[in-house]
């Protein structure tokens, strides 16, 4: 019998999807090595003048004077005199503009006495929105530019834990996930599951596929009565942590489920990313109907509302030249008003390009892209992280 027909002829079982599901695991850890070598993980490259001069808001020539008159340490220099920086050094000269520069505070945008912990989710009812590519981005922008970050990874697929360079199916098969600190039985703090990560002040809580299990957990639970129910599990987990970090960015999973539940009910903002078209706003229009709805019976079992400092709506995958897309950007922005993020996150070769290596535009070298096609990527993840980062501002009651 002809090989390619074995299938059909004696059916294919759940053991041989196990089997593709091992092969493919195994070779995207050969992969994963492979692009990581020699180290195995991840590591984050240096960053230009322009750059640095861009994060901490100061001109290329003040960075340069600087370096001259010797306030700032010497780094990295290439052959051809220019120099780069890593993000531990960039936070070096953060310190010293702190210390020494005017308007001191504003080199240190964080937490402020009195500042509550930002919690943003990051939620959709479909896939394919950009969720996971909007939070790394998110994460990275903001850890560059000072803040103190922790991004967790609350879908079971594990994509935002994979783009850290983990392998999740291979590394946390055990345990070591947010699944352990929110189960109902044998719950872990928060802390122990946090991971360093290559990129400087960002931390991480993996996800794994027995985060899955939360689902059907949580209706047990529900049904017989178990304390705390799932809406102040992760509010109370972050509680732990939460003098360490200025801003948590949550990656929810593509459904309104108890995963995406937990998440709402302890975040102080949320961003609903959606692309412009008619279906995806459609589908949008049903996820808030359903969450309003849900969400006012968690408020029943909770004895208290949930309320969130801003809700704001980011276009994603966006093409300006796209006449349809342009019209349904226009048609969100008349019914949504000031709701709607005015920086929309644009379809892109740079960043489409740079994912299939598990990186965002802030991790791949610049020098492999076209410049106009890379600096366009920037421009636009650089403009959605800045407006979110006044809305952020705001909520502590600055500017």
């Amino acid at each position: 019998m002809d090989d390619r027909n074995v299938g059909y002829a004696q059916g294919i079982g759940s053991s041989d999807i196990g089997t593709f599901a091992d092969n493919l695991a195994e070779s995207l850890d050969r992969q994963m090595k492979i692009a990581f070598e020699p180290e195995e993980r991840k590591a984050l490259r240096r960053f230009s003048s322009t750059e640095v001069a861009g994060l901490l808001r100061v001109s290329t020539s003040n960075l340069r004077n600087r370096h001259k008159d010797g306030s700032f340490p010497e780094v990295h220099t290439d052959n051809r005199g220019h120099r780069f920086y890593t993000a531990q050094e960039v936070d070096e000269l953060r310190n010293i503009l702190e210390r020494t520069g005017k308007n001191a505070e504003s080199y240190r945008p964080g937490r402020r006495d009195g500042d509550r912990l930002q919690v943003l989710s990051v939620v959709n009812f479909k896939g394919g929105s950009s969720k996971t590519t909007a939070t790394i981005h998110l994460a990275q922008r903001y850890a560059l530019r000072g803040y103190r970050v922790l991004v967790l990874d609350l879908d079971p697929q594990a994509s935002l834990t994979t783009f850290f360079g983990f392998r999740p199916e291979l590394e946390f098969a055990e345990g070591g996930t947010i699944y352990d600190a929110l189960r109902y039985e044998d719950q872990v703090p928060l802390s122990d599951v946090i991971q360093k990560t290559y990129f400087h002040k960002l931390d991480m809580v993996p996800a794994g596929l027995m985060l899955s299990e939360y689902e059907t957990e949580t209706a047990n639970a529900l049904a017989r009565r178990m304390q705390p129910i799932f809406a102040e599990r992760l509010a109370l987990a972050l509680e732990e942590v939460e003098a360490d970090y200025d801003i948590v960015l949550i990656d929810c999973p593509p459904q309104l489920g108890f995963l995406t539940l937990t998440a709402l009910a302890a975040s102080t903002g949320l961003l609903v990313t959606v692309v412009p078209g008619m279906l995806d706003i459609a589908s949008m229009s049903q996820f808030l109907k359903l969450a309003s709805e849900t969400v006012k019976a968690v408020e029943e079992a909770i004895g208290r509302r949930v309320t969130w400092d801003f809700v704001k709506f980011l276009i994603t995958r966006y093409e300006p030249s796209d006449g349809p897309q342009t019209q349904m950007a226009g048609y969100l922005r008349s019914i949504l008003a000031g709701q709607v993020m005015t920086e929309p996150m644009l379809k892109s070769t740079a960043i489409s390009d740079a994912g299939m290596t598990q990186q965002t535009v802030y991790e791949v070298d610049p020098g492999q892209f076209i410049r106009k096609t890379i600096d366009r990527a920037l421009t636009s993840v650089n403009g959605v992280a800045d407006e979110l980062e006044q809305t952020i501002q705001m909520a502590w009651g600055r500017r």
